[in-house]
């Protein structure tokens, strides 16, 4: 099954250095919340060129700066400069999401027999938490490390009946960085009752840099899927599996995302104004995180291998960035100038049983485990 899928996603990129020196970490106040908490930012950078930044706001992904081809840096991640960008106009840039991240059915699940009514603030739908979710908290430091492999690790205690979920969720996000190029979160909840959690990370990427004239449409894209979920037109899965095969939502092979992303032949095309999907990369959760996407911008090189053990990841290309916002090089975001993309259980999970569970039970941890993996070919001109 490997030899097949890495035949599917073409061949392996050179690492962008080999292991060398010690990653390491600094640290700094990014700016202070309205009720006086301040927000951390930091910075892991290895001797490889490669650096990522990490706010405790929101446990947020602000900046990963990698070499192209040639050696050339530039941030490939969407995000403010400062603090007021990620209050006045969030927009989910590298946050981790949750309690339950993506979209709930009019924010309604039933869990032992008991209906909870979570908040709507998606249409009739309850996206990534509710209201105030994961990626509006300031999350603890816990620890911070320097080495071979980089970690910062922050801490969010969700209390119970937070956002209307049941159960004290105690969570970590632990980032790390280390010389192969390899920048990893890993996402583990333990909660004190019965409750439902699905963690992802929310970066929008562009591998041909922040701010990039090009936008991240002309990257080519795999994912090793033969099915998709398709949707109702508030975004709310059918419960159907539904084969990629003959469809704009085929990227076995590698495809240039601009060839489909506006093909109005497909209904689920229009409902998205663009792709906004869960792919089926398998119907469960696998015993180790294996490739679940791979992104490569053909101009500079840059490659990014998506990692996880989650059966689900969502494809989002950037159709709701709308020229509001400057982001942090003083550029203008719009449609298709970034894509995201989110390993995760399926969209509404808790009301179709036919996807799984995304129930957790005292005792138990619910852990995903997301890395994105970078290096460069040779394509670079």
């Amino acid at each position: 099954m490997r030899l097949r899928t890495l035949a599917m996603l073409g061949c392996i990129a050179t690492p962008l250095s080999s292991p060398a020196l010690a990653v390491t970490v600094s640290r700094h106040v990014f700016g202070t919340m309205p009720d006086a908490q301040p927000v951390e930012a930091l910075t892991m950078t290895s001797a490889s060129g490669m650096s990522a930044t990490v706010l405790t706001l929101g446990a947020s992904v602000q900046s990963v700066i990698v070499p192209d081809a040639r050696g050339r840096k530039a941030d490939v991640v969407l995000g403010y400069a400062d603090l007021k960008g990620y209050l006045d106009k969030p927009s989910y840039f590298g946050s981790t999401v949750g309690r339950v991240a993506n979209r709930i059915a009019r924010g309604r699940f039933t869990l032992d027999g008991k209906a909870y009514q979570v908040p709507v603030n998606d249409g009739p739908n309850s996206l990534h938490g509710g209201t105030k979710g994961f990626d509006k908290v300031v999350w603890e430091v816990v620890s911070v490390s320097s080495g071979p492999v980089a970690k910062v690790v922050l801490r969010y205690v969700s209390p119970d009946g937070d956002q209307g979920y049941p159960g004290t969720l105690t969570t970590t996000a632990t980032y790390s960085l280390n010389e192969k190029g390899d920048l990893s979160v890993d996402y583990r909840a333990t909660t004190d009752k019965p409750t439902v959690v699905n963690l992802s990370n929310h970066t929008y990427w562009n591998l041909a840099g922040e701010g990039s004239a090009r936008g991240a449409l002309g990257e080519l894209l795999t994912i090793p899927a033969e099915e998709y979920s398709p949707t109702d037109a508030t975004a709310i899965p059918t419960g159907e599996f539904r084969k990629v095969a003959g469809t704009v939502f085929d990227f076995r092979k590698p495809a240039a995302i601009n060839d489909r992303v506006r093909d109005a032949s497909d209904v689920q095309i229009r409902y998205g104004r663009g792709y906004d999907h869960n792919w089926v990369v398998s119907r469960k959760a696998a015993a180790a995180p294996r490739v679940m996407a791979r992104v490569e911008d053909p101009v500079s090189g840059r490659v990014m291998e998506v990692l996880s053990e989650q059966p689900g990841i969502q494809f989002y290309s950037g159709n709701f960035l709308d020229g509001t916002i400057t982001g942090k090089s003083g550029h203008i975001y719009r449609e298709g100038d970034a894509i995201v993309l989110e390993p995760q259980m399926f969209p509404d999970t808790p009301n179709h049983p036919a996807f799984g569970s995304v129930r957790l039970d005292p005792g138990q941890a619910y852990t995903n485990h997301i890395t994105f993996r970078f290096s460069a070919g040779a394509k670079a001109r």
